[in-house]
């Protein structure tokens, strides 16, 4: 009798341990997919002060994917297209992408930066990427819209 009501006991403890989970965190926001440039912002060091809209043709696409980042742009300006892939990673705030190669002059700049950071702004299915100052000051943003 006393063996059942030890094995008894341990069932329950068992069962107990296994249905008390501790609570799931909250989700951090994702790039996961794929964003079209829709906009810029200029500001001055805080807010908004204008919005710059796009040129008729212009395009630039930024896809992200389990951590890799690549990111296109056409400019009915500039008769030369632009592309570059690297890695990234997100904090609640935050966004860097470091650049591992890209077209001609993205290869001439990354030899003086490879390493982007800026100020991270998701809501639903838009997202801005916020370049500050060495003040911390916002200075622009690109804004996107989530490709669905």
């Amino acid at each position: 009798m006393k063996k059942l009501y030890g094995i008894l006991l341990l069932a329950v403890v068992v069962l107990t341990t296994a249905a008390v989970r501790p609570p799931t965190p909250d989700t951090m926001h994702s790039l996961e997919g794929t964003w079209e440039l829709r906009s810029f912002y200029n500001y001055d060091g805080e807010n908004i002060q204008d919005t710059v809209e796009l040129v008729p043709g212009y395009r630039q696409v930024k896809m992200y994917y389990n951590g890799r980042v690549m990111w296109s742009r056409t400019d009915p300006n500039d008769t030369i297209g632009r592309f570059g892939y690297g890695s990234y990673r997100i904090t609640t705030d935050e966004l860097i992408e470091v650049i591992e190669y890209g077209d001609h002059y993205m290869m001439e700049a990354l030899d003086t930066i490879r390493q982007f950071s800026f100020e991270l702004k998701i809501q639903g299915d838009t997202y801005s990427q916020i370049t500050l100052d060495e003040d911390g000051q916002r200075t622009f943003s690109e804004n996107y819209n989530r490709v669905k």
